[in-house]
């Protein structure tokens, strides 16, 4: 179980970041031509030509700025723990 337990802790804190790049979420912002370019294209043009604060686009592209802040570490390796327990 310790084993399962490290490594639904690595997956859940290294990869997130890792999918968030993956998906154009990056430090300098959203990558044209990636999915979150998309979704960021597919979310303006539903609210009129503006991205709304606290959406989903908005949501990632905060978390690729800056990062999983330590709360957020914790609720992901508690459930990559969950996941590794249950697997």
């Amino acid at each position: 179980m310790g084993a399962g337990a490290a490594a639904g802790l690595g997956v859940a804190v290294v990869g997130v970041p890792v999918l968030l790049g993956t998906l154009g979420f990056t430090a300098t912002g959203i990558a044209p031509g990636s999915i979150g370019a998309w979704m960021m294209s597919a979310a303006a043009t539903a609210n009129g030509g503006g991205v709304a604060a606290g959406s989903l686009v908005a949501t990632l592209q905060s978390l690729g700025a800056a990062g999983l802040s330590m709360a957020a570490k914790a609720a992901l390796t508690a459930g990559g723990v969950l996941a590794a327990a249950v697997l």
